[in-house]
């Protein structure tokens, strides 16, 4: 079996209700790459282009859903929309779509408690899906805290979604990214930061049994492993004694903390960039994910393509397993 631990959806119910709210987002970029993927929203679409590619099951999170740029109480509303469409989708074929994952409102964090309360213990979701930062706000700031302890104590994984709108300019001169630099290399980035930002404010250290999984295999983190371990041996040793703080108040060198984080495989078909991500974080700490349905060919690529890239990895098979279906069975307890 082969579970696609990071795939998305975005039922109909949540897109007429962003649109209700606030019907300028109807020509939201998100919203309108969304309508261009029937996958997100036909679920017998989804049926059958999954069928293709034999005992595939999902894990299923909203599409990049934009509910805390609204206010809190209608971000909490969207976000409940959303999670029990989801579960109605879930129920209607348990064998295909095993699990979900919630969103929640993190502009309103008690209300983002309360529905990731609601969606454990009544809808049966096995998780949160958060994103990299919360309309520009980083993820390591006190307010956000009890968020992960209650995830800590549910030992359930949260999803970390990169988000970086093309407000986020590549240059201070400029007042917006071209040519899509922000989803296109920003996403990775996002995913960086916000890990490092986790790391070194002590939040895997206070909840070590907290379990995140990262989008697109870690970001840029595998591929620059040596020259993370060599920028901070370098800032330990030479930076001004500020700068070696955030270092030595670590208990562990930098670079362990980074393999803590669990990655899935949505690198669009790229054996060497999985075998990267699966010599640095290891057999156990990657996942089979695919980024379904976001691709020019409906879905079919991400399947196609990042079923292929594992497959030729040089790998023994017990950790090809491991990859596609235990890995996930372990985290979210199936």
């Amino acid at each position: 079996m082969k579970v696609d631990i990071f795939c998305h959806i975005f039922p109909s119910k949540l897109k007429e209700a962003f649109i209700k709210l606030n019907p300028s987002l109807e020509s939201h970029r998100q919203l309108q790459q969304n309508i261009n993927q029937p996958a997100l929203w036909d679920m017998d679409y989804r049926l059958r282009v999954m069928e293709k590619y034999g005992d595939l099951t999902n894990v299923l999170t909203i599409a990049e859903a934009p509910v805390d740029l609204f206010p809190p109480r209608d971000a909490a509303e969207l976000s409940r929309i959303g999670n029990n469409e989801m579960a109605e989708v879930i129920a209607k074929n348990p064998d295909k779509f095993i699990a979900g994952v919630a969103t929640v409102p993190l502009i309103d964090i008690d209300e983002a408690l309360k529905e990731t309360d609601r969606t454990i213990k009544e809808l049966g979701f096995k998780g949160i899906q958060i994103t990299t930062n919360v309309n520009g706000k980083p993820l390591d700031l006190p307010e956000f805290m009890p968020l992960y302890a209650k995830m800590a104590e549910y030992d359930l994984p949260i999803w970390l979604h990169p988000h970086r709108d093309n407000i986020f300019p590549d240059y201070l001169t400029e007042k917006a990214s071209k040519y899509g630099i922000n989803g296109l290399f920003g996403w990775p980035y996002e995913t960086t930061v916000a890990m490092t930002r986790l790391i070194f404010a002590g939040v895997l250290d206070k909840y070590p049994n907290m379990k995140i999984i990262t989008h697109h295999l870690g970001g840029m983190v595998p591929f620059f492993e040596q020259r993370i371990v060599s920028w901070f041996q370098l800032a330990a040793r030479d930076a001004l004694a500020g700068e070696k703080q955030f270092i030595e108040n670590l208990p562990k060198p930098p670079i362990e903390y980074y393999r803590m984080f669990y990655n899935d495989t949505a690198v669009y078909g790229s054996t060497p960039a999985c075998t990267c991500g699966y010599d640095f974080f290891g057999a156990e700490h990657v996942l089979f994910g695919t980024d379904f349905p976001f691709d020019a060919e409906r879905g079919h690529r991400h399947l196609r393509e990042t079923i292929r890239s594992i497959e030729e990895m040089d790998i023994p098979a017990s950790d090809k397993k491991k990859i596609y279906e235990d890995n996930a069975r372990k985290l979210l307890k199936l």
